[in-house]
């Protein structure tokens, strides 16, 4: 159905979307569960978005991310690299700072997924500010409420101040840096904390994906 003004309504357009993810999951992940992690997706973004109309994209993609997730968690899909989960409590300063400056600097040899117990209504402004410093690039990313499916399918989950919100599974590689929150910090004090996360970054890469020494 059309939603005034000749635009489609939300629920036609996550239809379309779940009909491209069922397409591209086809024979892993069954109709009816892309439908629902779809809509649910949707549903749990739009409780802290201001602005709707570029809810259903993100909720496709954030959709597309949890399936992937959810195919690895139940070997159905190899995981070519490690997996890392940054999560903090609303994705929008810590978690997105340390899952940037990994991309940064493992490139492909790392896949990286961040989240939030409690997520917010957009990055905060200086973290884009101070990674973008650094050359590390936030634009494409919004904070995501956290999913049993992204636990599942990493091989170590780094909290970052959201205390025993994050699910724990045999096997798993948990760990807990204490940083400082940066909301309300000024922006030298966010640098400290960018400056910190990279220090803890670096050091997890160079165990869990160390770079591939010249012969």
């Amino acid at each position: 159905m059309n939603a005034p003004g000749g635009l489609l309504s939300a629920d036609a357009v996550l239809h379309r979307a779940a009909e491209r993810l069922a397409v591209r999951f086809d024979g892993i992940v069954g109709e009816e569960t892309v439908e629902r992690i779809v809509f649910e997706s949707y549903t749990a973004l739009a409780r802290t978005a201001k602005v709707t109309t570029l809810l259903p994209p993100l909720a496709e993609h954030f959709a597309q991310d949890r399936l992937l997730a959810l195919a690895q968690s139940k070997g159905l899909i190899d995981k070519a690299v490690p997996e890392v989960l940054f999560v903090c409590v609303q994705n929008s300063g810590r978690s997105q700072m340390a899952a940037a400056i990994t991309r940064m600097i493992a490139g492909d040899r790392v896949h990286v997924r961040s989240a939030g117990s409690q997520p917010g209504e957009q990055i905060l402004p200086v973290v884009t500010e101070v990674l973008a410093e650094i050359g590390a690039d936030v634009s494409a990313e919004f904070p995501k409420p956290l999913t049993d499916d992204v636990v599942r399918a990493a091989d170590a989950v780094v909290t970052m101040g959201c205390g025993d919100a994050c699910p724990v599974y045999i096997g798993k590689r948990y760990l807990d840096w204490h940083l400082a929150d940066p909301e309300g910090l000024d922006v030298d004090g966010v640098r400290r904390v960018r400056d910190e996360i990279r220090e803890h970054v670096e050091a997890l890469i160079s165990e869990i994906a160390p770079a591939a020494h010249a012969s």
